[in-house]
């Protein structure tokens, strides 16, 4: 059954000491605070057994200055677990990012920091444990300011039992404000404008976004509640990277893409509680792993910077002789072509060795933070859905750019003898990388569900190779505050995620109506996922409903069948 019910905004925000602490923001009426204050609260993130990395940001400041730290297990700090002092200066951008070691592992810890007598709100974070038969991590993505509230973060906060929250991408977007810029329909109409108001390309850009969207008190709150873990996936820089370019940049006007993936990898580490490379390692390098004792280990993976060829594009590298007709054979050889990656050589080695350690040490789930979808999902195929002769006529009432958009995808996913992959961006577009990854699952006869973030979508997938054998589950989790349906309107009664889970094997449910989050609750028998969804993004006042309900159980040399438990 969906379970109901209505958060109260003014307890989520008391209980993180975050009533009024919004910062003075252009166009907001309220005097600029002087002196330093803590306008964009507390975070703490890639929590281990015995620490736990502390983040803040002091406002006001204009030159080095000394700020005290503090981490305690009880919220009234009346005996310090540890405290240290630290420089901050406009090298960081004011950021303060502490790694608190010699902890004790499972603990439940409150932190806050000090700056001119100044005291931070405080936030608690729970370090990994060394045994548990229980974890439970919400599981968000894709966060665009603009185009709604952050409700569903505050959901989050909101939650009685959390261990860490896990977000796989887009924290951020790099939109402007532009009358027809993503996400500005909404923005416009609730005053969420971008800042700055234009695409974000400098350094200067990034910071200034990015403490944009951490002076919202619901992302604030859900901050404050656990301890995160991240990885970007492409927003965080700009739409559709790869290893050398971009969908969305444009050097011309926008200068060296490395110069620009270096401003936006900069400002990520400077505004994320996130662990710093190790010394060598490339900024991009964001992949890593988190044991939650015997039950779990979190892979965390990367797929933008470090491996990714270039995405293919069915209007440009879907080739036409003179007539007009598409050479779909030529197209296929490239999309499976052996040399097109995701993670890389050096990640995929990574990997390989993690999952073979994890059991063989015993531990019982390995769970994938992937940043984009994992199954296979071939396109709407809308002939066999409407039949020839409703689909023509239904293509002459259409608007002519909204035709335009149909008719070509009508006969791009209508290839019934071998279908296309919707999404080029997602894995269906690096098949034989997938089936490598397949393989090292099927190797280390791990135990993997598979969190995927970038559709705005929600999914329960299971994973097969390439023979048809199930290799591992997938939970796709819905956004945060980015827009859902879109292609529903464009045809009479049409609702693709149901299109989708129809006409898919892998595909045993999905959602395009909530934005939201995923719960994902792990037991040493079950892994059990939810959607859970917020019923708006457009008014403070919302509805949290569990839309869906599934599971999988742990077999010896791998795992079980995904079971819809429940689904709205």
């Amino acid at each position: 059954m969906s379970a109901t019910y209505k958060v109260s905004r003014r307890k989520a925000l008391m209980a993180f000491g975050l009533m009024g602490a919004a910062p003075a923001v252009s166009g907001s009426g309220q005097a600029p605070i002087k002196g330093a204050h803590f306008a964009h609260g507390v975070a703490a993130g890639d929590p281990l057994s015995d620490r736990l990395i502390l983040w803040t940001r002091v406002s006001g400041l204009e030159v080095a200055t000394e700020v005290v730290w503090q981490i305690a297990e009880h919220a009234d700090f009346r005996k310090l677990t540890g405290t240290g002092r630290v420089i901050t200066d406009a090298g960081c951008d004011y950021t303060v990012k502490i790694d608190a070691q010699g902890l004790k592992a499972g603990q439940i810890y409150y932190y806050r920091f000090v700056c001119q007598g100044v005291i931070s709100p405080v936030g608690q974070a729970k370090t990994l444990p060394v045994q548990t038969d229980r974890v439970v991590l919400a599981v968000a993505s894709c966060s665009l300011f603009s185009n709604g509230y952050f409700n569903a973060y505050r959901a989050i906060a909101d939650l009685k039992e959390v261990d860490a929250v896990l977000h796989l991408g887009d924290y951020i977007y790099e939109y402007g404000a532009g009358l027809n810029d993503y996400g500005m329909g909404n923005g416009r109409l609730l005053g969420r404008i971008p800042e700055p108001p234009h695409e974000i390309v400098t350094l200067a850009d990034y910071r200034t976004r990015h403490a944009q969207y951490k002076a919202d008190t619901d992302l604030q709150a859900a901050h404050a509640r656990a301890a995160w873990i991240c990885v970007f996936d492409d927003h965080e820089m700009c739409n559709d990277p790869w290893m050398h370019g971009a969908e969305n940049h444009q050097p011309a006007t926008e200068g060296d893409f490395d110069v620009r993936k270096a401003a936006a990898l900069k400002a990520y580490r400077e505004w994320m509680p996130i662990r710093d490379p190790q010394p060598g390692m490339l900024s991009e390098a964001i992949y890593r792993s988190f044991r939650f004792g015997q039950l779990a280990e979190l892979f965390m993976t990367e797929t933008r910077f470090l491996g990714r060829t270039k995405q293919l594009d069915y209007q440009s590298d879907l080739k036409r002789d003179a007539a007009g007709k598409a050479d779909y054979a030529a197209f296929r050889a490239e999309l499976n072509a052996p040399e097109r990656e995701l993670l890389g050589a050096t990640q995929r080695q990574w990997l390989q060795a993690g999952l073979k350690a994890s059991v063989s040490d015993g531990v019982r789930w390995q769970v994938f933070g992937n940043q984009v979808v994992m199954a296979k999902v071939k396109g709407p195929d809308l002939k066999a859905l409407y039949g020839e002769e409703r689909i023509t006529g239904m293509l002459k009432m259409l608007p002519p750019n909204v035709a335009g958009v149909i008719g070509p995808m009508i006969d791009l996913f209508s290839q019934s003898e071998d279908p296309l992959p919707l999404n080029l961006d997602a894995w269906d577009g690096y098949p034989a990388e997938r089936e490598r990854l397949y393989g090292l699952i099927r190797e280390a006869k791990a135990r993997v569900v598979v969190l995927s973030g970038d559709s705005h979508q929600a999914w329960a997938n299971e994973l097969h190779d390439a023979k048809g054998e199930r290799v591992a589950v997938e939970l796709g989790v819905t956004a945060i505050s980015s827009p859902t349906v879109w292609f529903d309107h464009l045809l009479p009664n049409f609702s693709l995620a149901k299109v989708l889970a129809d006409q898919n094997d892998e595909v045993l449910a999905a959602s395009t109506d909530r934005n939201g989050f995923v719960r994902l609750t792990l037991t040493p028998e079950t892994a059990t996922g939810e959607w859970v969804s917020v019923s708006t993004i457009t008014t403070r006042d919302y509805l949290v409903t569990v839309d869906g309900t599934f599971a999988a159980e742990a077999e010896v040399d791998g795992v079980g069948p995904l079971k819809v438990i429940s689904i709205v």
